[in-house]
């Protein structure tokens, strides 16, 4: 006999414990304890793809990585292209059942791109590890397949009615966003639930029940050239850089300080000439420092938790934009960027029923995180269609999005018991 299986059998024969696991629940565990090695073995070969957005074939590697691991539960898969939408793709795993639909979410892209130093998982010691991606995301990819391992060992996921959806391009979405998350959308048709897999505020006694929403902007900012002596004059002006400067500190004294509101110029580019790749959020400019600023480029975000919040900072930076200093003009345009994810009652029930599961389990209480704490993900795209939404349960660490991304590995099994149990108790 499977020497995984034997022991999984045998709880399986045991009584309910009262207030906590059931013996089906306790074989789920178990399975976890004793595969935790090979979860652990996974997660380190994901993260040694590079997979930044825009290395579409380290992209589809981390794709092809993960899915046999679905073939092998029984899932249908499929890679959708993602030329389309210029990244490149998304991994669905569908796995129909009578049960109510479950929508699980992750992503299989990280920010870093070939050219970062950050490339390599390395231990750091016995409960941690460093790497490019190891909590956001890859860990919580871990974490989703080593649950449904779980429930396929115990017989349970015969039953379920699970899709999975992991994009491509989560870092970076591609455009229009209306094609590149059609996957997405259309596997949470029907879903009941929706799930996703993200590292949220890195805590493993939050969860995630509101996200902000996000979106990018751009500012471009011309003005009169000239020699810079003649500066400031009625004829020459200000020069673009200075008019850059005014109104990101416009910004800045406008809008800093509102609750739930965010806004980061990410980028600025500005000389005689400028040359600026969106998609690669690189630039180059050209420029001597006796001659007046020609151009300048600035990109950046705007985070808010609801559209009313959206459209009232995007009217006040518009005034801002339009108020010139002489001689010089300016453009603002935003992006179609990701929507907000509201703390609905649906969401507090489900958080409610993962913190019993967290509880059952031994791994404490969970409770809902502060929407600011928390960035914009997929799952946000899936708001108003999933009765129940939660995120933020994936793998835990720290210094996500720099080189110093660290996973705690303590949290690897505690995280995945958690949500084999809630996928357990959700199949009913």
């Amino acid at each position: 006999m499977n020497p995984v299986l034997a022991p999984l059998l045998a709880l399986a024969l045991l009584p309910p414990q009262p207030g906590g696991l059931t013996a089906e629940e306790r074989a789920l565990t178990t399975f976890i304890d004793a595969e935790n090695g090979r979860a652990l073995a996974l997660l380190e070969k994901a993260v040694n793809i590079n997979s930044g957005t825009m290395n579409f074939p380290g992209v589809r590697a981390v794709g092809a990585l993960l899915r046999p691991e679905f073939d092998a539960l029984g899932f249908r898969t499929e890679w959708v292209d993602g030329a389309a939408f210029e990244r490149a793709g998304h991994l669905v795993a569908d796995h129909p059942g009578p049960g109510p639909r479950i929508l699980l979410i992750g992503h299989l892209d990280t920010v870093f791109e070939p050219d970062s130093p950050f490339q390599k998982f390395e231990r750091v010691d016995s409960d941690s590890a460093k790497g490019p991606g190891i909590t956001d995301m890859k860990g919580g990819n871990v974490v989703m397949i080593q649950a449904l391992r779980a429930l396929h060992a115990t017989g349970a996921l015969k039953s379920m009615n699970v899709v999975a959806v992991l994009t491509g391009d989560e870092e970076s979405g591609g455009r229009p966003l209306g094609a590149s998350r059609a996957a997405l959308v259309k596997a949470a048709q029907g879903a009941r639930v929706a799930i996703g897999f993200e590292d949220g505020a890195s805590n493993p006694k939050t969860a995630v029940i509101g996200r902000r929403g996000t979106t990018g902007w751009e500012l471009r900012v011309k003005g009169r050239p000239a020699h810079s002596s003649q500066i400031f004059n009625a004829e020459n002006g200000y020069g673009a850089i200075f008019e850059a400067a005014r109104i990101l500190n416009a910004f800045r004294e406008t809008l800093a300080g509102q609750p739930h509101l965010t806004f980061n110029p990410g980028v600025i580019v500005g000389g005689t000439s400028v040359d600026y790749d969106g998609p690669a959020s690189r630039g180059t400019g050209f420029g001597k420092s006796n001659v007046i600023a020609e151009h300048a480029v600035v990109t950046g975000d705007l985070r808010a938790l609801s559209p009313e919040q959206f459209e009232s900072a995007r009217k006040a930076m518009q005034e801002i934009v339009k108020a010139s200093l002489p001689q010089t003009s300016a453009t603002l345009s935003f992006d179609e960027g990701y929507p907000p994810l509201s703390p609905t009652s649906g969401n507090e029930r489900l958080l409610a029923l993962y913190n019993r599961a967290s509880l059952d389990v031994g791994a404490g209480p969970v409770v809902a995180v502060d929407p600011d704490k928390a960035g914009a993900a997929d799952v946000s795209f899936v708001a108003g269609q999933a009765e129940m939404i939660l995120d933020g349960v994936g793998l835990m660490g720290s210094g996500g999005h720099t080189v110093n991304e660290t996973a705690d590995l303590r949290t690897l099994p505690s995280m995945t018991k958690r949500m084999a149990v809630l996928l357990y108790r959700l199949r009913r």
